[in-house]
């Protein structure tokens, strides 16, 4: 079974910094796309950031040169490091791992914004 556990959530003040770890098991992530994405109260499921497995990323036009994804693939890992961080960036964020016909996400990590 894959399994995808997000961890690195929590609170923090504008302008704080998080690192998001997501941590899979029951696969190798080394050929997978791989994904953040968030939520937040009455809002869609967004794509924050994805990664191929050759290291090409794309971003959110609002998280672009505040956010950072990146995958250690020795680790079976993949982090989004989130810098300058604003109320808006407040949501749950999920970790989305795609190969060949499938899809799987992890249960979520709160991330909180607040002054």
């Amino acid at each position: 079974q894959v399994q995808l556990v997000e961890s690195g959530g929590g609170a923090v003040q504008p302008g704080g910094s998080l690192r998001l770890s997501c941590a899979a098991s029951g696969t190798n992530l080394r050929f997978y796309v791989m994904g953040w994405y968030r939520q937040a109260p009455g809002k869609q499921r967004d794509l924050v950031a994805n990664i191929t497995p050759g290291g090409t990323v794309n971003y959110a036009d609002s998280v672009m040169g505040r956010f950072t994804i990146s995958r250690d693939n020795a680790k079976n890992t993949v982090y989004l490091q989130m810098n300058s961080l604003q109320p808006e960036d407040t949501a749950v964020y999920y970790c989305q791992a795609i190969f060949v016909g499938a899809i799987y996400w992890g249960q979520g990590t709160q991330v909180t914004v607040s002054s």
